[in-house]
């Protein structure tokens, strides 16, 4: 059994929570904070049951940054 870091970012989107793993495109969503976290655990641990080479960026000292962009 092997064990990871994993980086996400919850945020509240309307009337739920949403989690998205940084290190692998997975995400998932809850009522709670909680549950969501719980609810991607689940489809993590789905996507490496269901990949035997698995995609992991490595990421250190993630940081949000707020930008303006202007597209046609």
């Amino acid at each position: 059994m092997k064990t990871i870091q994993i980086n996400s970012a919850v945020w509240k989107e309307g009337d739920y929570f949403v989690a998205r793993c940084l290190n692998i495109e997975v995400s998932s969503f809850g009522d709670t904070k909680s549950d969501t976290l719980a609810n991607l655990q689940e489809a993590l641990e789905l996507y490496f049951e269901d990949n035997t080479h698995p995609e992991i960026t490595a990421i250190e000292k993630p940081e949000i940054v707020d930008f303006s962009l202007t597209y046609a």
